[in-house]
């Protein structure tokens, strides 16, 4: 078995929520909307499509053919924007596997994908691509298996709905929780049961208690969460590695430092996502049944930031 096909790993290419937002001030943790992929055993998945896949795509030029499973959480612009720029889906030989629930008013999320590149939004439409595309409805609550990886899932409290997902693989596990808003007066059990025990946890803190509590411009309702409550989540699941993420547009990199400080004194195993993080999971070796712990995560501590 070669190495990449005995690995877990988790990659990020967009860490930010609702818009993008390039600029001197958001460069060390990026300014792409929320695109996560994994390798998992050789399988590549990827969760949503903002503007961070055409990054990811990009990078996937040289390596053609390319395939692999999209999950999208739903289909909010920031997390289905770069789909349209995303390059191996318009190249011939390429497959792609694409999941989505079925939105409330009825639409598939193959429909929502061909909406939003019809006239006069954009210049060409979803079947100019060349890529074998696969879609795939899915319902919240019910587990996906691909070969040995069981995918499992469920609803998320976001307008419009959302879905969370669970990778687990030889004994490692990481849970992609975007977007979601906290419960006022106890932890969602959705979320909760997505998350039990798991290696990683990505978990939607857009805001902070304050912002979400703002007597002036409160957030209730708006359908995020908070890196406090990410810290109650990670406690009481029991979770080794926090990711806080979905970072607000309006938050710069110094105020994200100032988060991944306070953040890092509730739940030392806690870390900011930020554009190019790669973390890897452990994972039973399929050969010798035997925990690789050379997989284990490990950090380092520069300029205030914590670095792998």
């Amino acid at each position: 078995m070669s190495r990449i096909e005995n690995q877990f790993t988790v990659q990020f290419w967009g860490v930010r929520g609702s818009i993008p937002c390039p600029g001197s001030s958001t460069v060390r943790y990026g300014g792409n909307t929320p695109c996560v992929a994994m390798q998992v055993g050789g399988k590549r998945l990827i969760f949503d499509c903002g503007t961070g896949v055409h990054v990811l795509g990009q990078s996937l030029l040289s390596q053609m053919p390319v395939e692999g499973h999209i999950f999208f959480t739903h289909s909010h612009w920031d997390h289905m924007q770069g789909f349209p720029f995303f390059s191996p889906a318009f190249i011939k030989g390429n497959q792609f596997n694409i999941y989505g629930a079925i939105a409330p008013d009825g639409s598939t999320i193959e429909q929502r994908l061909n909406d939003q590149m019809l006239h006069p939004n954009f210049p060409v439409p979803l079947q100019i691509m060349q890529a074998n595309l696969n879609f795939h409805n899915i319902k919240a609550g019910q587990p996906i298996q691909i070969d040995d990886i069981m995918i499992e899932t469920r609803h998320l409290n976001h307008p419009g709905e959302a879905v969370g997902y669970r990778v687990n693989w030889h004994g490692g596990s990481a849970v992609y929780i975007t977007d979601t808003e906290h419960l006022p007066e106890k932890l969602d059990q959705n979320v909760l049961w997505l998350a039990r025990n798991a290696d990683i946890l990505i978990y939607d803190s857009t805001y902070t208690d304050d912002e979400y509590h703002s007597p002036k411009l409160p957030k209730i309702g708006w359908g995020h969460s908070t890196w406090q409550e990410a810290v109650k989540v990670a406690q009481a699941a029991n979770v080794k590695t926090l990711v806080i993420y979905h970072h607000d547009p309006g938050h710069n990199d110094d105020f994200l430092d100032n988060v991944g400080k306070q953040v890092f004194e509730k739940f030392p195993g806690a870390i900011m996502a930020r554009e190019g993080l790669i973390l890897q999971v452990p994972v039973l070796d399929p050969l010798s049944e035997s925990i690789d712990l050379s997989g284990k995560l490990t950090w380092c501590e520069k300029n205030g930031r914590r670095e792998f």
